[in-house]
């Protein structure tokens, strides 16, 4: 019993003196931090300087370009006179029927105080009557001056003694991928309508069309055709003209001619009635054909020259096949788009410095552009070229265009590698002469060809 009593008070001190020295040196301690720096790290994680909402940086205002462009964008109508059937008879032989208006709707920019406003093509294609109505609500007839439907431009004009609201071309080559946009337009009927977005993607290649956009995510629906596309100082810098859409209305993307090609085509209208294309003269292969893929064409950033037509511009500076231009004056070429956007904006007898790689070396090379040598016939299809100076000797004739493409329908004629001379009596010099005749034949009439051969034989054909 003692020794159990004395094993107890044994205890009980050792836990008191371990206790009080915990309280004496562990529990009064105060801790001590060390530093091997005088500042905290820190991590860069953004090339910029964060702000604040409401700092005024990286912050779009849209007001000022919207009360600008608003009332310069007007609202066209475009009234057409098409035939349907009545009977039997109409629908089986063509003949009679009745006659029925259509009305279809888009939008323009009025780009001069008197009265000229810019717009697609296919608004006021096969127009009977145009009308306008202005942001104030006021309609004026209009008067077509001119249209380009390979480039989908077209110039219209109304008559008013009041001085109108107007927007200034902008440089589009300025523009830059992801700078803010707005569309202007008149959607659905809705007049005035503004939308936002981004640039984004220049030079876009659309299928079908041998030119380049301005793609944007900016909302475009039906009846914005013709209107405009500003950046956030009311510049013009797109003429807003297609969507890609399985439903035919906005799903994500648009497309806007740039102001600089529509500047030129409608430069061309008033100076010369029709447009000036210069002509580079190359063809280049299509991207992801069996052709280009063996010869790692698709790999390249530039343009491949596959081949110079012959009297162009190219075959003047004596650019080759297999050379690959790399760019044209200042603008960096990466792909077949960037290329023909660009000269879209030039005519002929313009000099543009040509940058290409040849064996490795980069050359820079002035090529004078030349008057586009071939087009595409209204009406039959025929495609054409002006005549060389050797067709001059081996057709013995200064005369004429030279057929080189034949749709299917005329196949049976044997007409390629012919010289068309006339058409109903009137002789064709060039390829501009052959579009404006060929533009006036009727479909339902008939049609008198003279055609001559390599053999100075000439032969005559109706068509009907």
């Amino acid at each position: 019993m003692k020794r159990i009593a004395s094993l107890l008070l044994v205890a009980i001190f050792g836990g008191a003196i371990a206790l009080g020295a915990y309280v004496l040196f562990v529990e009064n301690a105060k801790p001590v931090f060390t530093s091997t720096g005088n500042e905290m790290p820190v991590f860069q994680t953004s090339n910029h300087t964060a702000t604040s909402p409401g700092s005024g940086v990286n912050e779009a205002d849209f007001t000022y370009a919207a009360e600008k462009t608003v009332n310069a964008v007007v609202h066209v109508k475009n009234m057409t006179i098409s035939s349907e059937p009545s009977s039997l008879l109409d629908f089986f032989y063509g003949s009679g029927g009745r006659q029925v208006p259509q009305i279809g709707t888009g939008s323009g920019v009025i780009i001069s105080s008197d009265g000229y406003i810019v717009t697609n093509n296919h608004v006021i294609a096969k127009a009977s009557e145009l009308k306008v109505t202005l942001n104030n609500n006021k309609t004026y007839d209009a008067e077509l001056i001119g249209s380009d439907p390979n480039t989908d431009i077209a110039l219209i004009k109304i008559d008013t003694d009041n001085t109108l609201p107007y927007l200034a071309f902008g440089d589009s080559d300025n523009t830059k991928v992801g700078e803010w946009v707005l569309a202007v337009g008149n959607p659905f009927n809705l007049t005035s309508t503004v939308t936002a977005g981004i640039v984004s993607a220049k030079a876009r290649a659309l299928s079908g069309a041998d030119q380049s956009f301005i793609q944007t995510d900016a909302a475009v629906n039906p009846g914005n055709s013709g209107g405009a596309l500003v950046n956030t100082n009311g510049d013009l810098i797109g003429i807003n003209t297609a969507i890609t859409s399985q439903t035919g209305s906005y799903v994500g993307y648009s497309f806007a001619v740039p102001s600089n090609i529509a500047k030129k085509v409608v430069g061309d209208i008033l100076e010369f009635g029709n447009v000036q294309k210069g002509l580079l003269g190359i063809t280049a292969p299509g991207l992801k054909t069996p052709y280009a893929i063996e010869k790692g064409i698709n790999e390249i950033e530039g343009v491949y020259i596959d081949g110079i037509e012959e009297g162009s511009g190219a075959a003047d500076a004596k650019l080759m096949r297999g050379d690959i231009i790399k760019q044209v004056d200042d603008i960096k070429v990466r792909k077949f788009a960037d290329l023909t956007g660009y000269l879209s904006t030039k005519r002929p007898g313009d000099i543009v410095a040509v940058s290409i790689e040849r064996d490795g070396d980069l050359l820079e090379v002035p090529v004078t552009l030349k008057k586009i040598q071939q087009v595409e016939l209204p009406v039959m299809g025929l495609e054409v070229r002006n005549l060389s100076e050797n067709d001059k000797k081996v057709y013995k004739t200064d005369k004429g265009v030279k057929v080189i493409g034949v749709p299917e329908t005329y196949r049976e004629y044997d007409l390629e590698g012919k010289v068309i001379l006339e058409v109903n009596g009137e002789t064709i010099d060039d390829i501009q002469e052959a579009r404006f005749l060929f533009g006036r034949i009727s479909r339902n009439g008939k049609t008198l060809f003279t055609i001559i051969n390599k053999d100075g034989e000439r032969m005559r054909y109706i068509f009907q």
